[in-house]
């Protein structure tokens, strides 16, 4: 039997053994996934004995994306630019890494807004933690013209702007986004705001130009409060639980050695626990 799991403090809201087992069982393979609940001191010690826990590897959550890092031998592009990692595996008897966030995103964009990147000038992306990290790095890589970085705090937006290259990201305090939205052709909120239990988003869309895209990372509720106010004025809008979904499917291939589908079956399947919390 193959096994992997998710490894976070906490863990039990996790829904990744619900995807996995899903393609587990569409494929018919010999396997599991779990989840292990492991406290940020005891992290080192449990992702250095995989092979001994009868893991091919596994999936990093809150709090040890960056301590993964740490710890794997080699990881890639997208997880030394995030500082992150999510995604662990056992390749000839290292421990390997990568960041399949941002590959996540940017495949939920192509199969809910096809053509999302051609002729994007400029996007706006608010927050500037590591999932904005993450975010930013990835519509670079796709062409954006412009990434305008909006925080609450203008400081920490600047911090991570100077870590990219001069002229293609500019930082803004969130308060003052408005004539960035004038000009935006994407909008992308990946703070925690509007989440359930968080407070809302307060963003005014007034000024963002019709024809953009607006998209939350945010997945419980599936339509935020943001996602919801955009729909409403007409613009093409995409919500994160597909950034969950496409996430999984690089480490499904590591571990189990098949490519899953992310199909409207395994969407309505997540979508529909998340309804019943």
């Amino acid at each position: 039997m193959i096994r992997a799991c998710v490894v976070g403090w906490p863990i039990s809201h996790s829904r990744s053994p619900m995807i996995h087992g899903h393609w587990i069982e569409t494929f018919g393979i010999d396997g599991a996934y779990g989840r292990e609940a492991v406290a940020p001191e005891d992290f080192a010690g449990f992702i250095t004995t995989l092979a001994d826990r009868g893991y091919a590897g596994c999936n990093v959550t809150l709090p040890h994306k960056e301590q993964a890092l740490a710890m794997v031998e080699d990881a890639d592009a997208a997880a030394r630019a995030v500082g992150a990692v999510n995604t662990v595996w056992l390749e000839g008897g290292r421990l390997r890494g990568a960041n399949t966030d941002v590959p996540g995103f940017l495949a939920s964009l192509d199969a809910s807004a096809p053509g999302w990147d051609s002729g994007l000038d400029h996007a706006v992306v608010l927050g500037a933690g590591g999932a904005a990290r993450g975010i930013v790095h990835g519509l670079i890589e796709r062409g954006a013209g412009i990434v305008t970085v909006a925080n609450r705090s203008a400081d920490r937006a600047e911090r991570l702007v100077s870590d990219h290259p001069v002229g293609r990201i500019s930082a803004t305090a969130l308060a003052d986004v408005g004539p960035a939205l004038q000009t935006a052709d994407l909008l992308v909120n990946t703070t925690s705001l509007g989440m359930k239990g968080q407070p809302a988003l307060d963003l005014p869309l007034d000024s963002l130009k019709s024809s953009a895209l607006v998209t939350d990372i945010v997945y419980v509720p599936l339509e935020t409060d943001l996602l919801r106010a955009a729909r409403l004025r007409g613009h093409p809008t995409v919500g994160g639980l597909g950034m969950l979904l496409h996430q999984a499917v690089p480490g499904f291939a590591r571990w189990f050695g098949r490519t899953p589908a992310v199909t409207t079956a395994l969407y309505d399947l997540v979508a529909a626990d998340i309804g019943r919390s």
